[in-house]
């Protein structure tokens, strides 16, 4: 019994350590992202006048893809999809804007952008780019806080929910309006309700900290 249990533990390990080498040294995607993106500080911009997307301008496939900077960054960068004005395709909630944490994870902080099937997420010194259509080679290619590089695919559901498939295997997070608020689940479960906002307040620099204690009270 003793042996048959070290020989799953002596497995474990060896899946795990096999998992972290992946991740950490999985070759990155070339990185597509245009200069101007890190040209200017996002934190300082007003966030509560959206473009309109009346199709007259550049459409999603127009803008090359964003991907996070070396394993994170120190400032916000600036909008990647700000010339799009592709409509949000059907089908497709419209969550673009600036959202602060009002429960659960306190001072988390995301700005979303969407244009076609494609959305933006920057958050916790990370850029999520990717299309809503399920599939991995459109997903999204994230640079975690590690230097972790996850690949997932993403999908709405009939109730317009975006759902993060992690290597399309199995669902890890989710997003979904509620009265005009957003709701977002990580994968254990755990809810951070999120409100809209014109700008990031000065002292608040959640949009650059991972690892948020998460509030149990305010849920």
């Amino acid at each position: 019994m003793k042996t048959t249990l070290r020989f799953i533990a002596l497995g474990f390990f060896l899946l795990v350590a096999c998992l972290v080498v992946f991740l950490t040294l999985w070759p990155r995607p070339t990185d597509t992202t245009e200069p101007r993106v890190f040209s200017g500080d996002g934190a300082l911009l007003d966030y509560c006048s959206p473009a309109t997307l009346d199709g007259q301008g550049l459409s999603a496939d127009e803008i090359p893809k964003a991907y996070t900077p070396d394993c994170g960054f120190s400032r916000m960068p600036m909008p990647i999809l700000h010339n799009c004005r592709e409509p949000i395709a059907t089908g497709i909630p419209d969550m673009r804007g600036l959202w602060l944490a009002e429960s659960g994870f306190i001072g988390h902080i995301e700005r979303i952008e969407q244009c076609g099937n494609r959305m933006v997420v920057t958050s916790a010194g990370l850029i999520h780019d990717f299309r809503m259509d399920g599939t991995l080679k459109n997903g999204a290619r994230d640079i975690q806080t590690y230097c972790t590089n996850l690949a997932s695919a993403i999908k709405v559901d009939d109730e317009g929910k975006i759902i993060f498939r992690l290597f399309n295997l199995f669902d890890t997070v989710s997003r979904h309006l509620d009265s005009g608020d957003m709701i977002f689940t990580f994968v254990d479960g755990k809810q951070t309700r999120m409100q809209r906002a014109c700008s990031i307040p000065e002292e608040d620099r959640g949009m650059y900290e991972a690892g948020l204690e998460y509030n149990s009270e305010s849920s």
